[in-house]
């Protein structure tokens, strides 16, 4: 009984650690969907180890490029608001600075219920080894269940690999 009690404490302790990180969305009014994000990076063990940069305040995203017998691991979160109602994200993002074959676009579709705040999904992958300015571009549209209303939500990150 002990040992399950002390796991609860643990899991409340780091859900309240994890949710301190999530940054807010600036110059957004209240019951508006949004996307917020927090960019990170590492080593295969831990994709997490070192902030890059973060939406709200938005500072320059750099990142290291992955060298030969040294990759660079990057984890991006995102965060989904919910903006009062049911609210569905739909659309595309395309991450440019991962190290993939072709351009790494994926089709989205987050739902954020009534009752929750907030959903989010992570990418983790290799960092490209090629120095440059890359995008992370989100184009969406968030659909507030019952109310008929879509709202569009364009998000752009620079990223620079150095």
């Amino acid at each position: 009984m002990r040992a399950r009690f002390l796991g609860a404490v643990a899991a409340a302790v780091l859900a309240t650690a994890c949710a301190a990180t999530v940054p807010r969305p600036a110059n957004t009014a209240p019951g508006m969907p949004n996307v917020t994000w927090v960019l990170m990076f590492g080593d295969r063990d831990n994709p997490d180890r070192e902030f890059a940069c973060q939406s709200g305040p938005q500072s320059d995203c750099a990142l290291p490029a992955s060298r030969p017998n040294d990759e660079v691991f990057s984890d991006i979160h995102f965060y989904y608001h919910g903006a009062g109602a049911e609210t569905r994200y739909e659309g595309t993002r395309n991450i440019g600075y991962l190290q993939v074959t072709g351009p790494y676009t994926t089709r989205i579709d987050v739902k954020v219920s009534k009752d929750e705040s907030i959903t989010n999904q992570s990418v983790t992958g290799i960092v490209t080894s090629k120095p440059g300015t890359y995008d992370v571009t989100l184009s969406l549209t968030a659909a507030l269940a019952g109310t008929g209303k879509t709202v569009p939500v364009q998000v752009r990150i620079p990223i620079t690999v150095k």
